[in-house]
């Protein structure tokens, strides 16, 4: 299969080396270089545009304002929310699920209820559940794997019981790629009456989200692995659930009205957005979320699909290689090579000017399952090609050579 080429090297200006040749950056589920698009929209905000939002009655001020709330409203667009209140602005997908183990979780969890993870979670959607855990005496349960490094969702039907309360599982496997069925994993949270929330930071970057047709109850993803900044992330509830949890932080911009004697707080999502907002951030990734929109995100999980499966394709025929999860993934492949550590692979290429990643990737879980420290990741983005596949296996080929 050959990949739909987008031809959109030539909008990121972080794909070339301090000497101007091509760097071959496959690295984008890690982060997402930047289109000129968004850096523009950044500087602008940050330059000639800015204000602070929400409380100055100045012009400038209320332009910022309009500029925000307008990226919270393509945000909800973005994803098939049903309001723009639906949509919580947070520094990240680790913040978003924070969020939710702290306030949902610790609202509605009690000593002896059950939390639902599976094997192949990154980090940031282990660690707040193992907390929050602590605090209310809450249990974990994992979901295995099936035989090609899916979510097992037979044996998460087979687990369930009514004492699960939350089932928090990865759309895209940021190690493996392996994609969830969404809509089966929600049915089964709800069939036991849990909710469920999904971590989308592989997903939103290049597949269509919708909110309504995945029927779960909380989403969050990453602005800077959607080609957008750092600093801002987006979490997604519905509506009735945002209404009833106790804010996460406390501080400006999320009251009603202050005095000693009692706070009362605002309405959703401001009452999750404690303290001056990430103002330019939510404007860059209006930007990002415009640019990723124009391409088409069916395209851009075509187009990443079919690299994915021509490396794995050329792996194969290297027999030191080890391949890791499914045929068919997302714009991942996970791999290592006998006798060679990931680390040193990840310096070689380096050398060669092909930029991937090296490590357990926050997943030190699914290493153990897989059986191995660490993998080697080569991850695409919309502005890959072959030619970073040629560089890449040709840093392989070096890598043999040097350990012979």
């Amino acid at each position: 299969m050959t990949a739909d080429v987008l031809d959109r090297r030539s909008d990121f200006a972080g794909l070339l080396t301090a000497d101007g040749e091509p760097w071959h950056y496959l690295d984008t589920a890690a982060s997402a270089q930047k289109p000129r698009a968004v850096i523009e929209a950044m500087s602008r905000a940050l330059g000639p545009d800015y204000a602070t939002v929400h409380r100055g009655v100045y012009g400038r001020s209320a332009q910022m304002t309009l500029g925000y709330e307008a990226a919270r409203r393509r945000v909800a667009e973005f994803i098939g929310a049903t309001s723009e209140n639906e949509v919580v602005f947070v520094r990240g997908a680790t913040e978003a699920i924070n969020l939710v183990a702290s306030s949902w979780g610790g609202a509605n969890l009690r000593g002896g209820d059950r939390i639902m993870l599976s094997t192949l979670e990154h980090h940031s959607n282990i660690v707040p559940w193992q907390m929050l855990a602590e605090r209310t005496g809450a249990e974990i349960d994992v979901c295995p794997l099936t035989e090609d490094d899916r979510i097992d969702l037979d044996a998460l039907e087979a687990m369930l019981t009514e004492r699960h309360k939350i089932v928090s599982l990865a759309h895209v496997s940021n190690v493996l790629g392996s994609v969830l069925d969404v809509r089966r994993a929600a049915d089964l949270a709800h069939s036991v009456g849990a909710k469920i929330l999904l971590d989308g930071c592989q997903a939103a970057p290049r597949m269509v989200l919708d909110m309504a047709a995945f029927d779960c109850d909380f989403y969050a993803f990453s602005g800077h692995k959607l080609y957008g900044p750092t600093g801002i992330g987006v979490l997604w509830a519905r509506e009735d659930l945002l209404d009833a949890m106790p804010p996460y932080q406390g501080g400006g911009s999320m009251i009603d009205k202050v005095t000693f004697a009692k706070t009362t707080y605002a309405p959703p999502p401001q009452r999750f957005e404690a303290g001056t907002p990430m103002i330019t951030e939510a404007i860059a990734l209006h930007a990002a979320i415009d640019y990723v929109d124009a391409l088409g995100p069916d395209r851009l999980f075509a187009h990443e699909s079919a690299l994915a499966n021509k490396l794995r394709e050329e792996l194969r025929n290297i027999n030191s290689v080890r391949l890791f999860g499914p045929d068919e993934s997302a714009g991942i492949v996970s791999f290592a090579m006998e006798g060679v550590h990931p680390h040193d692979l990840g310096t070689i290429l380096d050398e060669e000017n092909v930029a991937i990643r090296a490590g357990h990737h926050c997943a030190q879980p699914l290493m153990e399952h897989l059986g191995v420290p660490a993998t080697a990741r080569a991850s695409f983005g919309l502005y890959n090609d072959e030619s970073d596949i040629a560089a890449l296996l040709r840093g392989i080929e070096r890598t043999q050579r040097i350990f012979g």
